[in-house]
């Protein structure tokens, strides 16, 4: 979106007059509208479990309900909501974990808008409006492609903590580029790691949450608390770039750069270290107390701590 929003900004800007209105206005109603008519759509086309998904032909939802059940996922029949699941998500330490390390993805990611504009402009490489607006493009972009990249090799590999890890190292690289130099021409070549280091770790964080939590419910509340919390930190990344301390603006980035030192990377190590104790603890057996004399029904309500619910790394 973010490349898509330089290009569509761009063309949307030569409106300018049309109307009467300023081309940056045509920016707001445009793309407002958009917002407004995709979301009341949604309405009558997300679907809350695969047997309602009316897009689907009948042999399709069969598919993916038997995939859905050799997974021992409980997105394969129909679960009714108890307050159970939302305490469930409250006291699972994922839950939390999840949140810190989502927020050292989120808080960046708010805080790159701030500043990009401030390297572009007139006070950095010398470019304003149209131009500028499409020298926005490439970082995005770039961090576009590496997104589906990461999301296909963690796919593939299960090992969504060592690509969160890997990534935001070019974050780390990249604002510490933007903290090092004054130069406008290595600047931007340190958005482009930061935004390589930030963009596909906002996918692959919730990804990996979705992952390891179990229960349809349980899962909503978990992904409400770890994206919440994320966007909360917009806040303080909307404080941090001070008109005062531009075009430097050394408290922004230092404050992004603990953020992906302390809470993306280390968040996502830590979290891949203890998660793969929880496995080896399960593979052993160690668990197995957990559901003496409890029925397969039981059993099954237990969600991800289920002894024989191996979480992804």
């Amino acid at each position: 979106s973010g490349s898509f929003g330089g290009l569509l900004a761009a063309a949307i800007a030569q409106m300018d007059g049309v109307g009467g209105k300023a081309g940056w206005s045509w920016i707001f109603i445009l793309e407002g509208i958009a917002t407004i008519l995709v979301g009341v759509a949604s309405f009558w086309m997300v679907f809350d479990f695969p047997d309602e998904a009316t897009f689907l032909s009948p042999v399709d939802r069969e598919r993916v309900i038997r995939r859905l059940k050799e997974d021992q996922q409980s997105s394969a029949e129909h679960e009714d909501f108890q307050m159970s699941y939302l305490w469930a998500s409250v006291k699972d330490w994922k839950t939390w974990l999840y949140a810190v390390i989502y927020m050292g993805a989120d808080g960046p990611l708010y805080a790159f808008s701030l500043f990009l504009p401030t390297i572009i402009g007139p006070n950095g490489l010398g470019f304003a409006g149209t131009r500028a607006q499409l020298l926005s493009v490439p970082p995005y972009a770039a961090a576009a492609c590496l997104t589906i990249l990461i999301g296909y090799v963690a796919d593939r590999t299960h090992q969504r903590g060592l690509c969160n890890a890997g990534v935001s190292i070019l974050g780390v690289i990249g604002f510490a580029m933007l903290l090092g130099s004054k130069d406008p021409a290595v600047q931007y070549a340190g958005t482009f790691l930061g935004a390589l280091g930030i963009y596909p770790c906002i996918a692959n964080t919730i990804t990996w949450a979705s992952n390891n939590t179990e229960g349809v419910y349980k899962r909503g509340v978990t992904l409400g608390f770890v994206i919440g919390w994320g966007n909360l930190n917009g806040v303080i990344s909307s404080n941090i770039y001070r008109r005062k301390d531009a075009p430097t603006y050394y408290v922004g980035h230092g404050v992004v750069l603990s953020y992906l030192v302390l809470f993306l990377l280390g968040g996502s190590t830590l979290m891949y270290f203890l998660l793969r104790r929880e496995n080896a603890n399960r593979r052993a057996g160690k668990r197995d107390d957990l559901v003496a004399g409890k029925s397969e029904k039981e059993i099954e309500v237990m969600g991800d701590a289920r002894p024989n619910f191996i979480y992804t790394l």
